[in-house]
């Protein structure tokens, strides 16, 4: 509704001395892609499809078992959000949430993100724009 506000021209009835943080969000997008080779998509039949759920977390997806993911499309599986109340245990949360999460009949991002979130620097804060080329190229020659 505020961006329905603000397009519209008027102004917010919230000032922001109003906003107050209440604890901390992470989200992870699932996609259709093969992490191990350069992120190829991976189009298919899901055969298997158990998402996670829980107080905290939430799957917006238009996925389930059965579904064929198409190759001319978006590979955009699922945006997976938690909350917490702060950041090391929004972080625990993504960790478990990933780990309950099970899709197969296609490749999926799940290993990377599983691997980028529990990976030192993302967990010690210490991002930059670079972060995620060396993650992967630490999390491929891991592999090799």
């Amino acid at each position: 509704m505020f961006n329905l506000l603000v397009a519209s021209g008027k102004p917010l009835n919230i000032t922001q001395s109003k906003v107050a943080f209440r604890g901390h969000a992470i989200e992870c997008r699932v996609t259709a892609e093969l992490p191990y080779e350069n992120f190829r998509p991976s189009p298919g039949r899901i055969t298997t499809w158990r998402s996670p759920g829980g107080e905290f977390v939430r799957l917006d997806t238009h996925c389930f078992e059965g579904y064929t993911v198409p190759l001319h499309y978006d590979s955009l599986l699922a945006k997976l959000i938690v909350h917490a109340e702060n950041r090391s245990k929004a972080i625990e949360c993504m960790l478990d949430a990933l780990a309950r999460f099970s899709i197969e009949g296609i490749g999926t991002t799940l290993p990377f993100l599983k691997f980028a979130v529990s990976h030192p620097e993302f967990v010690g804060e210490r991002m930059n724009t670079h972060l995620v080329d060396r993650m992967i190229k630490e999390m491929t020659s891991n592999r090799a």
